[in-house]
């Protein structure tokens, strides 16, 4: 019996004998190996430099030898190598994006908006997490650049950008998003955050409380000290002194955050309102007033998913993310088109949407 023809075992599997595993597309070659341009010529009966013109959209191919040419395309599954390119053209038309946590909700609009600009520029978005770790941001950022994207977006978590300068200076394109940029000039968009807080924060004064708490993330980061900034102007704006014990900041694991709800809500004169510095130090206090046997006034920091059907209705201070990386996308392009010279800080407004939590008097 030939031991090159495809015989079947016992459970009805095809058997192909080693020697003859080559691919039906691209008989004599290993499989893995892909079409290259001499091989779309051979198929199409035409010269590499037709093939050539066809793929980069340049003139002076007749109709019916572009037909033969996508066609062969087509049959072998070409795809055009963008490496050369660069190494032709110095650019790749890619944009790196760097963000804190991928799995946040508020990054998932944020990305959506820089991806749809990048599209309309005819540019790949390549984006990647730094969960929040300086050396894994710079890391990342710097694996980017090695790769030779055109800009950079970055959310950062380090605070000392320097090492940015050498690649800047390069030409990579870069605009901070949500915090700027440590000991460097650069383009930032930001939101309102000093503002957005202490409105929210004038709103439950304005409903009656003055015991209110503050539940943020960690002080080092940047939104994180401009909330509760504002937090504590408007409660000095109306005359209320604030107590060590009803401001918590650190990290947003669920235990911490439960922890300081429930101290703040314990005691002789515990507080009557919370304002919390992001959304998932929101999700976690939602947990504990679902607990708590007296009703508690709510603000939060920024949107969360099925607010508005709690009941009551979660009052929250939103940021528009989209709008954000829209801005930092297109202010991005603007850079790369030579448009702008010097860096600029964008703050972006934000929303108080009232749905009830907020609107609670005090109990007592």
């Amino acid at each position: 019996m030939d031991s090159r023809i495809p015989v079947a075992d016992r459970t009805g599997h095809r058997i192909v004998p080693e020697t003859t595993r080559r691919t039906d597309r691209f008989p004599g070659t290993r499989y893995g190996n892909r079409p290259t341009m001499k091989d779309v010529a051979a198929r199409a009966g035409v010269g590499l430099k037709t093939v050539s013109r066809v793929v980069n959209g340049e003139p002076g191919v007749t109709p019916e030898t572009e037909r033969r040419v996508q066609e062969a395309i087509e049959a072998l599954g070409f795809r055009r190598n963008d490496s050369a390119r660069v190494l032709r053209k110095g650019r790749t038309a890619s944009i790196g994006l760097v963000l804190e946590d991928l799995a946040d909700p508020f990054y998932g609009p944020l990305s959506r908006a820089v991806e749809e600009v990048a599209r309309a520029h005819g540019a790949l978005l390549i984006n990647g997490s730094s969960a929040e770790d300086a050396d894994r941001e710079q890391e990342l950022v710097l694996a980017l650049c090695a790769r030779r994207v055109d800009g950079l977006v970055v959310i950062p978590a380090g605070d000392d950008h320097r090492y940015l300068e050498p690649e800047i200076k390069a030409g990579v394109a870069t605009v901070f998003v949500d915090r700027p940029a440590g000991h460097i000039d650069a383009d930032v968009v930001v939101s309102d955050n000093f503002g957005g807080a202490r409105d929210g924060v004038r709103h439950l004064i304005a409903h009656g409380h003055r015991r209110i708490g503050f539940i943020g993330d960690m002080p080092r980061i940047h939104t994180a000290a401009e909330r509760l900034r504002g937090y504590r102007t408007a409660m000095e704006d109306a005359g209320t002194a604030v107590a060590d014990a009803w401001m918590s900041l650190g990290v947003t694991d669920p235990e911490r955050v439960r922890r300081a709800a429930r101290e703040m809500l314990s005691g002789p004169e515990p507080v009557t309102a919370i304002f919390t510095g992001n959304n998932r130090v929101t999700v976690t206090v939602i947990r504990v007033l679902a607990e708590h046997p007296r009703p508690v006034a709510l603000v939060g920091f920024d949107d969360i998913e099925l607010a508005d059907l709690l009941q009551p209705g979660v009052t929250v201070v939103a940021q528009d993310a989209a709008a954000i990386g829209r801005t930092a996308a297109e202010r991005l392009f603007r850079q790369l088109d030579g448009t702008l010279i010097a860096p600029e800080r964008i703050e972006l407004p934000t929303r108080l949407i009232t749905r009830g939590s907020g609107e609670l008097p005090p109990a007592d």
